[in-house]
């Protein structure tokens, strides 16, 4: 890969030409009056509910990874797409938010605060409202697939982990919405699961959000099945990696996430400086995983182009 110049990492983006601009972890929002929203996909890479580094190339990779989902799974449930200008940059219907982010496993895996794996490693056995045997090994396939929601906070706090009684007890969303979601989601995880396989690839876990359109129907929203979004392992070298009990080779950002929880607190510490040489590398994985998932060669920016510039010129239409 050749060394991205500057301004082909896209750490931040200002558009003052572009209404109700909402600055999220990692991507930017625009409110259009017409009911469209902007979403413009920065390189920031976010962990630990903070943000880590900016990867070279990161944005379109996630935006690109999600086009070719949202293609892949329009038959199972509706998602807000309604184009892409730029290829960092998808026009989505403005949906209101669910309030529960939906993460589906079929592994005893993670690093982050509610992963199942951390709890587990804590002692504890009931979790998101499921009861969890003594004696799993780390990374190892769950019995079944299980949903592991969490609180969506809007305010950059603490996502929570949920039960599905917790959730329906807090009002958070409806009996029947919290069976649409459900339903969608086991559907999508499936279909990602299948699709991985062919490509070498297991869906370890995943996270979906959704929210509601005018009429009220539940639709698919951000991203799915991104390197961001999801935790891939090489099927190949699984077993061996289970066997020996190291973390299986992921193709997702816990490459950065071990770094850092190696080194801190990642919660509370100040977040040491990230080599270079592991931004690149991360930067590569992130390109290997879009092909690898897809099929399709990534095409980086041509040399001196400024990733920002032309995200305005593409987003002028609108302004």
């Amino acid at each position: 890969m050749t060394d991205p110049a500057a301004g082909q990492v896209l750490a931040e983006i200002d558009l003052p030409e572009l209404p109700n601009h909402y600055h999220g972890k990692v991507r930017d929002n625009y409110d259009l009056p017409d009911g469209r929203r902007i979403i413009i996909a920065s390189d920031r890479l976010s962990a630990f509910d903070r943000i880590l580094t900016s990867i070279p190339f990161k944005g379109q990779v996630l935006t690109q990874t999600a086009r070719y989902w949202f293609e892949q799974t329009a038959d199972i449930c509706p998602n807000h797409v309604l184009s892409y200008p730029d290829p960092n940059v998808v026009v989505g219907q403005r949906l209101n938010i669910l309030p529960v982010e939906m993460v589906v496993r079929d592994y005893l895996a993670g690093t982050t605060g509610t992963s199942i794996l951390t709890l587990y490693k804590q002692g504890r056995r009931e979790m998101y409202g499921l009861t969890f045997p003594d004696g799993l090994r780390d990374n190892e396939r769950l019995p079944e697939t299980i949903l592991t929601p969490t609180s969506k906070e809007f305010d950059g706090g603490h996502d929570e982990p949920l039960s599905p009684q917790q959730i329906l007890d807090q009002g958070l969303v409806s009996a029947q919405q919290w069976e649409t979601m459900s339903t969608y989601a086991l559907a999508l995880f499936a279909r990602g699961r299948e699709i991985a396989a062919q490509r070498g690839l297991i869906l370890v876990d995943t996270k979906y959000e959704f929210g509601l359109d005018p009429h009220g129907r539940v639709i698919l929203a951000d991203e799915i099945h991104t390197p961001d979004s999801s935790r891939y392992w090489f099927a190949e070298s699984y077993p061996e990696a289970l066997a020996n009990g190291k973390r299986p080779p992921s193709f997702d950002k816990d490459f950065v996430r071990s770094w850092v929880a190696e080194r801190c607190d990642p919660y509370k510490d100040p977040i040491p400086e990230i080599p270079a040489k592991l931004i690149e590398e991360t930067s590569r994985v992130y390109i290997s995983a879009f092909e690898t998932l897809t099929g399709l060669d990534f095409e980086p920016p041509p040399a001196g182009e400024v990733v920002h510039d032309r995200i305005r010129r593409n987003l002028a239409q609108f302004f």
